[in-house]
């Protein structure tokens, strides 16, 4: 019997907010509290950087200006919750056009209420957190290289 194997591809936005803050996304997804860099899936007939702003605005209802590539998934993951497939991810350093206009909270999970998917967002300091914050394996790994270049994003990025 042969088994169908599919790939999803995701995009995520390394989006600073200030100096050595960053914004990170803890959502219900699928009944499972997650924190993650902000972004999502891919849709058919879109181009990477189109996919990411389109999820800014959907997620923050602003737009991004996205500063360049930084990080595509080299290595092999299972999807939490599409079986037989692996997924690519792709990591973009960006920040916002404009001040951020929505909540960023404080505490983890801060939703208004409890549904199959909800979203609230937090500040990083780049300098205290660590990959323990994250919960996803590719997230943690791209935390680590974060952290690991971070001199040279700053040049870039302020």
């Amino acid at each position: 019997m042969e088994t169908t194997t599919n790939i999803t591809i995701r995009v995520y936005g390394i989006i600073f907010i200030e100096k050595n803050k960053i914004l990170i996304s803890d959502e219900i997804v699928h009944g499972d509290y997650i924190t993650k860099f902000p972004g999502g899936g891919l849709q058919y007939g879109e181009g990477t950087i189109e996919a990411l702003k389109r999820e800014a605005i959907e997620e923050c209802n602003q737009t991004i200006e996205v500063i360049e590539h930084f990080y595509t998934t080299d290595f092999f993951q299972p999807a939490f919750y599409l079986p037989n497939t692996q997924v690519l991810s792709i990591y973009y350093l960006a920040r916002f056009t404009e001040k951020p206009q929505f909540k960023i909270s404080h505490k983890k999970f801060d939703f208004e209420k409890k549904e199959d998917f909800e979203i609230s967002f937090r500040l990083l300091d780049l300098e205290k957190a660590d990959t323990s914050e994250f919960s996803l394996p590719i997230d943690k790994y791209v935390f680590d290289l974060l952290k690991q270049n971070l001199s040279k994003i700053k040049s870039n990025v302020f």
